[in-house]
């Protein structure tokens, strides 16, 4: 699952309403790249599909623990005799028991963690959330103010890279924490600001088209983790590390070299020159008409942006603002603990880990279609609470036992991380409905950040919910399920036009 709202975002939040042009008018700067752009060519449509495959990368390592810090099957051995007849490997004298296969598999037998406590085995998994959550924070504004968007996608998948090249030198599970928390930082902002330079690289008309890209590449990048880990199954942990970091090293070469910036946003920031060099480079239109259309823009009738923390203190001293805030925050802990707690808990069931990884990942690509639809047809309360309610019943049924419902586990953990997943979709989408103009990009980053917070946490349920699965599912069932409940709270929004201040939203809250 992916960010799709972001692209929603830009198409309504940052165009701002032309004004009329004439001889004593100046055109704004929101009119002059629509001029400038033009129809889609080739170059823009390569342009984009570079910069869209970093999502390939992120999707890669969100999921790559999955395979790294999953404990290895183990069986009994001949000095064990009879006394070994228990799943708990820790209750066994050493030496009754032993690996089915190397102990280089996974840093868990490597480092003989096996019967250490769920938060020692879940501590890199939740170090690299902790980063995507702290990371999300401290480079909310950085894109849009001293970096800008090439340097936001370079610099955080160059972070996310070599973090995880050097987890391949990691000497205990402490190093590896430390690390995974660095990948995770960089990561935060990838999919984020690769989708923003996206749109804005095309006219408007072709964002929603070609934003879609990031969507299908991240979900590509996981799939490609089962099979590497299963081509890497008799050897090394690390190597899985290197095969994705150094593809991703060599990546952000490119983007260094090949990318250009923004033009936009070069020219909200007064660099008309390499604005200008930049639109030369990925349009049709003729250079006198390019010098000409530029010349005659405004930057005074640019949209106000507002800071991401003041918009969080205006945001806080609303009674209605923070009461929608903390309904989404809250929908968006618990549909994260199932998004990315439903993976990471694979090897918990008893099924094929290969291919119920598998079966996740294509599951994400049809359910951004279903919430496209879903959003078209029903309202927004009613779906979230159908599709929150559904994901939190389906994973608490994933941990009933017998012969026929043990086979039947694999089903019910498919349909709640597909409904998680389309949840997470419509829950964003409905976020950036229900806040004005002036502060929804900080509204819609506070969602995102409870979502990451989901997957701060659930590392450590699925480290215990190998001995307990209701502390895993159970868990996971019960905070999807109780948050999705908050959404009946939330006003509708279909077929309703946004707002853009914080007055406007709130006289139509009066009514």
């Amino acid at each position: 699952m992916v960010d799709t709202t972001q692209l929603l975002l830009k198409s309504n939040s940052s165009d701002p309403v032309v004004p009329p042009q004439d001889e004593e008018h100046h055109s704004s700067i929101s009119s002059t790249i629509e001029e400038c752009l033009g129809e889609l060519n080739w170059t823009q449509f390569l342009q984009a599909v570079l910069v869209s495959f970093s999502w390939f990368f992120d999707g890669q390592q969100t999921f790559i623990t999955i395979f790294t810090d999953e404990q290895p099957s183990w069986h009994c051995t001949e000095q064990g005799g009879d006394s070994c007849n228990t799943s708990n490997m820790c209750s066994l004298p050493k030496g009754s028991w032993a690996w089915d296969g190397p102990t280089k598999t996974s840093m868990i037998s490597e480092w003989g963690l096996e019967c250490e406590n769920s938060f020692i085995t879940g501590l890199p998994a939740s170090m690299f959330f902790m980063g995507c959550l702290i990371g999300g924070l401290v480079l909310a504004t950085l894109a849009d103010t001293s970096l800008g968007r090439k340097n936001m996608v370079f610099f955080s998948c160059l972070l996310m890279s070599l973090s995880s090249f050097i987890a391949t030198f990691s000497i205990n599970v402490w190093m590896y924490s430390v690390l995974k928390f660095f990948s995770g930082f960089g990561r935060s902002s990838i999919g984020t600001s690769a989708l923003v330079l996206v749109s804005e690289l095309v006219a408007k008309r072709w964002r929603g088209r070609v934003g879609v890209l990031g969507f299908f590449f991240f979900s590509t990048g996981f799939l490609t983790v089962p099979a590497m880990a299963y081509a890497n199954r008799d050897s090394s942990w690390r190597n899985l590390y290197l095969w994705t970091s150094l593809p991703a090293i060599l990546y952000c070469v490119l983007v260094h070299l090949l990318v250009p910036e923004s033009p936009r946003w070069l020219l909200t920031r007064g660099r008309k020159e390499e604005a200008l060099k930049v639109l030369k480079s990925i349009t049709s239109i003729t250079e006198s008409n390019l010098n000409l259309a530029i010349s005659g823009m405004s930057l005074e009738k640019e949209v106000w942006n507002i800071d991401f923390y003041s918009a969080l203190k205006i945001l806080m001293q609303k009674k209605w603002s923070s009461r929608r805030l903390y309904a989404f925050m809250a929908m968006g802990l618990g549909i994260g603990l199932v998004y990315y707690g439903m993976p990471l808990a694979l090897g918990n069931l008893s099924f094929n880990l290969y291919l119920s990884v598998t079966f996740n990942a294509l599951s994400e690509i049809p359910s951004t279609l279903l919430a496209y639809i879903l959003l078209d047809k029903f309202n927004r309360r009613s779906v979230l609470f159908i599709l929150t309610i559904l994901s939190g019943m389906s994973s608490i049924l994933a941990i009933m036992e017998g012969k026929i419902l043990t086979r039947l586990q694999i089903v019910f953990e498919l349909i709640s991380f597909f409904s998680a997943c389309t949840a997470c979709d419509i829950v964003l989408i409905y976020s950036t409905e229900l806040f004005p103009t002036s502060v929804r990009n900080s509204a819609l980053s506070l969602v995102r950040q409870a979502v990451a917070l989901g997957g701060v946490f659930c590392p450590m349920l699925v480290a215990a919910g190998r001995n307990n699965k209701f502390i895993c599912y159970g868990v996971f069932g019960l905070a999807i399920g109780c948050g999705g409940m908050l959404g009946v709270f939330l006003p509708e929004t279909k077929g309703q036009e946004f707002c853009d201040t914080m007055d406007e939203e709130e006289s139509k809250e009066k009514v």
